[in-house]
């Protein structure tokens, strides 16, 4: 029986020389892997019990947070790169390998005490994750769970979120 894993592509020296990315890209586009991936999003989501949205950032957390939010019955709230919301947001900025970068939610988006769970592709260094929970928490939501679909341990992502429940489909130990 396959694995998730066995539907990620390695690719050796991209985007430089030394690193092995991990394509997420070829899960999504094999209904298998889709599939496997959807469905193992779902049952960790379940796990924590009831909660009332999923939250997923942009661009692959909506692809794989959509489908969960609605086999769950649940609402979908967007976190997008700045500028791209129409009303009024609150904006995170956080760390990149060289720069920054800054992300925005809707400020009507989460009502205090709503149980979130935060869907995304890929926990690497963690700073996207850590800076969409403290949108959620400012905004008074209450994150339950935070999945991923792979997670490369050795960038040490994880010890940015070590406050949140985490949970990743896929662990590789390397980057």
């Amino acid at each position: 029986m396959a694995e998730l894993n066995d539907y990620v592509t390695e690719i050796p020296d991209f985007p430089k020389p030394g690193i092995l990315f991990r394509d997420v890209t070829t899960i999504i586009g094999n209904p298998e892997g889709f599939k496997m991936a959807i469905d193992g999003l779902i049952a960790s989501a379940k796990e924590v019990g009831d909660f009332d949205l999923v939250v997923g950032t942009e661009s692959r957390g909506f692809i794989f947070g959509t489908p969960v939010a609605y086999a769950l019955g649940k609402g979908f709230v967007p976190v997008r790169k700045k500028g791209k919301l129409p009303r009024e947001t609150i904006c995170e900025e956080y760390n990149l390998e060289y720069g920054t970068a800054a992300l925005e939610i809707h400020t009507d988006a989460i009502k205090p005490g709503q149980k979130v769970v935060i869907i995304d592709d890929l926990l690497a260094t963690g700073g996207t994750i850590e800076a969409t929970a403290k949108m959620v928490e400012e905004l008074g939501g209450v994150i339950v769970r935070i999945c991923f679909v792979m997670e490369l341990a050795g960038l040490e992502g994880r010890s940015k979120l070590e406050d949140y429940d985490v949970d990743s489909l896929i662990i590789y130990e390397g980057a």
